[in-house]
């Protein structure tokens, strides 16, 4: 009877924990952005924190995670498979993300350096919601640990580097703000056929400094792999609890 019990038991955990997957509404960021934040009377952002139609998106503060911001466009954008994001025309939303880690800042015990931060955009695998967007918060310790010993072997071409048991690869570029990377494009231009193989990848924008004060970014690649339980989710070198804050 009790092994019965206990099989009834993991089969109802497993029923529910089914039922909490499925419930999960993939629209549910695009209807908050359009529905809410856009369509709030003037001078409102509704639960928006930010709302920009002119550059083309908003800012929404995550319910997960101490500071961590959300970047979504305003029109109707799917994510890493849209063509739509490699247009030349298309808004730098990777530019507008980095500039909402002041936002992120302002939650926190005291201002981290762009190097403890980090900008992250999962693969159409490795995502809950089909509307792009962003996540904008602290970086992992061990990444930054890991970018900070692998800096003088990487640069301006993409350089092998495994981070948590994954085949990321590393570009280098120096500078003060990621406007005007596009890493979209960057990644697009590397691709046979990008239409069909963006949605397989996810990008991640680290900061980074050299011991003389200079700055810079890593953009970070990572290809879904089913073999290595891969689904390229950038998020995975984030960390939401910020304990970056409390490092030495």
């Amino acid at each position: 009877m009790r092994r019965i019990t206990l099989v009834l038991a993991g089969i109802t955990a497993l029923c529910a924990a089914y039922a909490v997957h499925a419930a999960v509404n993939p629209d549910a960021l695009w209807h908050i952005v359009h529905e809410r934040c856009v369509s709030a009377p003037p001078g409102q952002t509704g639960p928006c924190a930010e709302v920009n139609q002119r550059a083309g998106y908003a800012v929404l503060k995550d319910r997960v995670g101490v500071g961590q911001y959300l970047l979504i466009p305003t029109r109707r954008v799917t994510g890493m498979e849209d063509p739509a994001i490699t247009r030349d025309d298309a808004p730098d939303y990777f530019a507008y993300a980095w500039r909402q880690t002041a936002r992120l800042n302002r939650l926190l015990a005291h201002p981290l350096p762009m190097e403890d931060m980090a900008l992250a955009i999962n693969s159409a695998h490795g995502r809950s919601q089909n509307q792009l967007h962003i996540h904008v918060d602290c970086l992992s310790p061990d990444v930054k640990q890991a970018l900070r010993q692998a800096l003088p072997l990487l640069g301006a071409r993409w350089t092998p580097l495994p981070l948590h048991g994954h085949a990321w690869r590393a570009w280098l570029v120096r500078g003060e703000s990621p406007s005007g990377i596009r890493p979209f494009s960057l990644l697009a231009r590397d691709m046979a056929d990008p239409v069909h193989e963006m949605g397989q990848h996810t990008l991640v924008v680290a900061g980074v400094a050299w011991p003389g004060g200079q700055h810079g970014f890593v953009v970070l690649d990572d290809h879904v792999d089913p073999a290595r339980h891969d689904r390229a989710a950038g998020e995975e070198l984030q960390d939401h609890r910020c304990q970056i804050q409390n490092a030495p």
